[in-house]
Order: C-alpha cells, then sequence, then structure tokens
C-alpha cells in the first residue's frame, strides 16, 4: 500500500494542492459575495458556469494534450486557472466573474485528464483499485483542507485569492519536473445517451440529483451558513465537517451496499437526507455544535449517494460498456452540478435564505419518489452483478478518470462500437 502511495505520490501531491486550491477558492467566493449582498443567484451561477466549464472542457481538453503533450497541457492550463483567480482580484464585475469560473472549468478538466492519464497509465490491472482509491482521498482531503485553510485568514480580502493562487502555481510542480514518461490519453468513449437512458433510468436520476446537491452545497452553503450568524471561521468548519463526514461515510455504507438491495439503500438514504435538513428549514435557530452534527448528518448521506448510484449503475450494464457508462454518469453528473445552483440560487433569492435545505430535502424527495425497488426487474443484470462499491470523491470532472475504475476494463471494453440490435 506505502509503495503505491510512493510510486504516485507526485500525482497525488499535484491532486491535492489542485483541490486545495478550488477548496478554498468556492468556499471564499460565497462567503466574500454574501458579505457584499450580492444575490444567491448570482452565487449560484458563478458556481453553475464553473462546472458546466469542466463538463463541456473535456474534448477540448483531450485535442489539447494530443497536439502539445501533456506536460505542456498541464502547464498552460495551470497557468490559465491561476491568471483566472488573480483577476477577480481585480475587478467586481460579475459578468466578468462568470467568464473567469467559466475558463476555470474548462482549463481544470485538462489539469484532471493530465493526471489520470498518468494514473492509468502505469498502473496495472490488479493495482488499479488501489490508485484509485488513493486518487480519491487525496481528492477529498484537498477538499476538506482547502476549506479549513480559510481559517488562516480572519479577513475576506485578496489574501485567500493569492493563497489559492499560490497553491494553483504549486501543483505545477510536481508534474513539471516528474521523470514519467508521457501516457497515452484513453480516447473519450462515445456518450450512448439513448442506450444508458433505458438501461439505468434510476441511476442516472441518482447522479443527476447529487449533482444538483453538491453544486448547490459548494456555492450556497456558504451563504446559508452566513445567515445563520457564523464566522468566517465557523463556516470553514461547518462546510469541510460536511464533506470529511461524507469521505468516511462511504467506507461503512459501501460495504453495506454490496450486501443489501442497492435500490432499497438508496431510497432509505434519501428518505434520511430528507429528513436532517428538517431543522434548518428556519424554524429553530440552532447553536453551532448543533449545526456542526446536522452538517455532518448531511454529508454522511449526501456525499455517498454518488459512489452507490455509480455501483447501482455498474450493476445493470455489460463490463465491456462500463467506460461509456461512466462518460454518461460524469456528464449527468456535471450537468446537475450545473443546475443545482441555479435553483438554490434562486429559490433562496426569491424566498427566503433558509430554502436551501428545504431544497436539499426537496431533492432527496424526488428520489423517494422515483427510486422504487419493485421496478427494478433485472432484466440487465450483469453477470457479476453485485459489483463491488468503490469510494469516489464528489468531484469526478474527467472521462479519463473512468478506465482507473476497477470495475472496468479497458483492454476489453467496446464502449466505442455500435450496440447490437436486438432481434
Amino acid at each position: 500500500m506505502l509503495n503505491t502511495v510512493a510510486s504516485f505520490s507526485s500525482l497525488y501531491f499535484a491532486t491535492l494542492l489542485l483541490l486545495l486550491s478550488t477548496g478554498l477558492f468556492n468556499t471564499y467566493m460565497g462567503l466574500r459575495l454574501s458579505a457584499a449582498n450580492v444575490s444567491e443567484l448570482w452565487i449560484g451561477a458563478l458556481i453553475a458556469v464553473y462546472y458546466l466549464g469542466l463538463v463541456l472542457g473535456a474534448r477540448n481538453a483531450h485535442k489539447l494534450i494530443l497536439q502539445v503533450g501533456h506536460i505542456r497541457a498541464y502547464v498552460a492550463s495551470a497557468a490559465i486557472v491561476t491568471t483566472m483567480v488573480l483577476a477577480q482580484a481585480l475587478t467586481a464585475n460579475l459578468w466578468l466573474w462568470l467568464l473567469f469560473r467559466f475558463v476555470v472549468g474548462v482549463s481544470m478538466v485538462a489539469q484532471f485528464m493530465v493526471i489520470e492519464s498518468w494514473l492509468n497509465e502505469q498502473t496495472e490491472n490488479a493495482a488499479r483499485g488501489r490508485v484509485f482509491a488513493f486518487y480519491m482521498v487525496f481528492s477529498g482531503l484537498g477538499t476538506v483542507l482547502g476549506q479549513l485553510s480559510l481559517t488562516l485568514f480572519p479577513r475576506l480580502n485578496h489574501e485567500p485569492l493569492i493563497f489559492a493562487a499560490i497553491c494553483s502555481v504549486l501543483c505545477l510542480v510536481p508534474v513539471a519536473l516528474t521523470r514519467r514518461l508521457h501516457p497515452a490519453v484513453p480516447v473519450p468513449a462515445p456518450i450512448m445517451v439513448r442506450y444508458y437512458l433505458a438501461r439505468v433510468p434510476m441511476s442516472l436520476l441518482v447522479v443527476f440529483i447529487t449533482g444538483n446537491l453538491t453544486g448547490a452545497f459548494y456555492g450556497l452553503a456558504p451563504v446559508f451558513a452566513v445567515k445563520q450568524g457564523l464566522s468566517s471561521d465557523q463556516v470553514a468548519w461547518f462546510l469541510a465537517a460536511a464533506v470529511a463526514a461524507g469521505l468516511l461515510a462511504q467506507w461503512p455504507l459501501g460495504m453495506l451496499s454490496d450486501r443489501v438491495n442497492r435500490s432499497g439503500l438508496i431510497r432509505f438514504n434519501a428518505v434520511l437526507l430528507a429528513l436532517v435538513g428538517i431543522p434548518l428549514w428556519g424554524w429553530w435557530v440552532l447553536p453551532f455544535w448543533a449545526l456542526i452534527v446536522v452538517s455532518c448528518a448531511f454529508g454522511a448521506l449526501q456525499f455517498p449517494l454518488y459512489p452507490i448510484g455509480t455501483a447501482f449503475a455498474n450493476d445493470n450494464v455489460e463490463p465491456d460498456r462500463r467506460v461509456g457508462l461512466s462518460a454518461i454518469v460524469i456528464m449527468a453528473y456535471g450537468l446537475g452540478a450545473g443546475l443545482g445552483p441555479f435553483i438554490a440560487g434562486a429559490l433562496m433569492r426569491f424566498i427566503d435564505t433558509d430554502m436551501f435545505f428545504i431544497f436539499v430535502s426537496g431533492s432527496a424527495v424526488i428520489l423517494v419518489l422515483f427510486i422504487r425497488p419493485q421496478q427494478v426487474t433485472g432484466e440487465y443484470l450483469s453477470e457479476d452483478a453485485p459489483t463491488h462499491f468503490v469510494p469516489m470523491s464528489e468531484l469526478q470532472a474527467s472521462p479519463v478518470v473512468a478506465v482507473l475504475d476497477p470495475r472496468t476494463d479497458p483492454q476489453t471494453d467496446v464502449s466505442g462500437e455500435p450496440v447490437p440490435q436486438e432481434g
């Protein structure tokens, strides 16, 4: 295990710094704009365009890497991300901020693709599970540390922006100085929307709703926390508690999902998620410790939904078409993460800030209504179902990560080939 970490330490460290910068910036942006009385709709939009950039930039990132190589593509993308972060310190024009955040999303997906290509190329099939798991751990750890690093800055001035830019620049060093050979770039699998919608509609709904919740959380949970009277330091702990609890809860829930009906587990999880937000509907003013408890419960229920939903999808798709499945899962998640902040932001702007957790409960109720175990016929059940649960970070931006998933086998995958017609 230690040898696995050591062999890819430079790539893991680059991932840690990259997510540290992003985690800090997203929280800082929500706090700063909230302090300036900027509409929640604008804050949600800024997070939404970032996620849309991640989704829409994958194809262009693939072309860029093919044209100039991995290191040059990574260096250029990191430079653009750093420039966009610093540019937000030079202007208060929110229309420009929308452009900056979209460009950051488009550029960051190239960085993820470079790191994931290296991990995939130089990992044997037997070790892909461990390499993937450590990549997810470092991704999540970077996000948590990014949020907690906000406690280093007592004022919401330009200092957190500078620190985020420093981390963005430092993530260049491990990749630029690596001695590893350039890997090949996996060709993105075609997204056969109709095929996968017919096979795994419930799973894709779970992933889409989870994307809505995640995008809204990173953009608007800081705004909600500020309206509860929390200081900047307390907001950082409020967010970090949710993410950390979500990461830790994946292992016990994952083991449970391998032993019980996954659709039933998702529905039960959604029921609890709908209930856990009720104390924050605006009926009571909770002390800080109670807010942390609710935040942990929220994170433990919400963040595992994505990997459980993905495992549910893998149960019902042939093993040789799972790379394509991962591509459409990422697309559904990204589209949800782009839509969720808009909806939650509009509710908070035009009704009340407490609508954030009402939005959470409402999203969970949608899962309760549409995820029905009795409707899972088993018609498309794969030969290796139930597939093993694989812990996953809340951010899955690059289609290259699909071939790192131990449930896929890139050497035998036929996702790029036409689907045989039945009958």
